[in-house]
């Protein structure tokens, strides 16, 4: 291949290149400039060539230049680094750059070429990253809060290690039940409706159970309290109410209703019917179980709502009356 072919062959691949490749010299002059350089900076070529390169790099950061320079000069390598550069309409622009100097036909350095690229893209997904492991970490240390409330209160209200242990693993998994629903929707909620029939799952018996309600997506915080409310009630229900005999029938129905104020609360219902039974212990209201202590208190807080327990001989009703505003996902949510 002559020399005159390797030149031109050189020069298309130059041209070609995504990344933009600069040449000056060694007052920083811009010698070429490819179309690549265009689209990045905004200049083109006429403009660009036989102005100073400092028009790209904002006054801040001129120093750069200068340091870039004496070591070309020196013939000292100079390592790719991350930096600002300007446009022609004044935006800045994260770029990766690569400098090398530029030697003559005697070996003598007579400039520097560069490579920029643009990692707009690349920042912006480190952004992403670090606000989502920021956002991790947070839901993380919520996730270890309620398990160690749970084991708190369990311990309380137990005295038995293995019934300790099972209640315990129970809750937990019920937890991690929400959790995959949040996880599958990227956690931008999940509706009322998937989450009342994950945690109805475990018990089996769909014949006795009716699910009826507008479609909702539930924000990740409801998703999360209201799934510990029914696996404390499903749980309770399975060992003595509507699903721990064929003739129970457990109805979970809700809906939007208007408050005074012109704004919405959500109103969900927990009925269930069961034949009495002699001597059966049956859910007792009045002693503050861990599962009371969730229904009456944690879930109905954590919404800003209230709830309201009611137990009879043969049914038992849990209702919930929370705004609307705090249960809904909201549009657009990101995680």
């Amino acid at each position: 291949m002559s020399s005159a072919t390797a030149d031109a062959y050189l020069a298309a691949i130059v041209d070609s290149s995504f990344d933009a490749i600069v040449s000056k010299d060694l007052n920083s002059v811009i010698t070429s400039w490819n179309r690549a350089a265009e689209r990045l900076f905004g200049y083109t070529a006429e403009e660009a060539i036989g102005c100073s390169v400092l028009m790209l790099i904002p006054e801040d950061r001129h120093a750069e230049e200068v340091e870039i320079m004496a070591r070309i000069r020196r013939g000292e390598p100079m390592p790719s680094f991350d930096t600002i550069r300007v446009r022609k309409d004044g935006t800045r622009v994260p770029v990766s750059l690569t400098v090398s100097p530029i030697r003559g036909s005697n070996g003598q350095i007579v400039g520097a070429s560069k490579i920029a690229r643009d990692i707009t893209a690349a920042k912006e997904s480190e952004r992403r990253i670090r606000l989502l492991m920021r956002e991790v970490n947070h839901r993380v240390k919520n996730q270890f809060a309620v398990i160690l409330s749970m084991v708190r209160e369990t311990g309380r209200r137990t005295t038995d290690p293995q019934e300790f242990e099972q209640r315990v693993r129970d809750r937990i998994m019920a937890l991690s039940r929400s959790h995959d629903l949040l996880v599958n929707s990227d956690w931008v909620g999940a509706s009322l409706s998937e989450l009342v029939e994950e945690h109805l799952k475990p018990f089996g018996r769909e014949n006795q159970t009716r699910i009826e309600g507008p479609a909702i997506r539930l924000s990740a915080n409801a998703v999360q309290h209201l799934g510990m409310a029914l696996h404390e009630l499903g749980t309770n229900s399975a060992k003595y109410g509507a699903l721990s005999s064929d003739a129970g029938r457990l109805e979970i129905d809700w809906k939007i209703a208007a408050r005074p104020d012109g704004l919405n609360d959500l109103h969900l219902t927990w009925d269930e019917r069961f034949p009495p039974m002699a001597g059966e212990r049956r859910f007792d209201t009045s002693r503050k179980g861990f599962g009371t202590v969730v229904l009456q208190r944690v879930a109905p807080q954590a919404l800003a709502g209230h709830a309201a327990m009611k137990r009879e001989a043969d049914r038992m009703t849990w209702k919930l009356v929370a705004p609307i505003e705090t249960v809904v996902a909201s549009e657009g949510a990101d995680p």
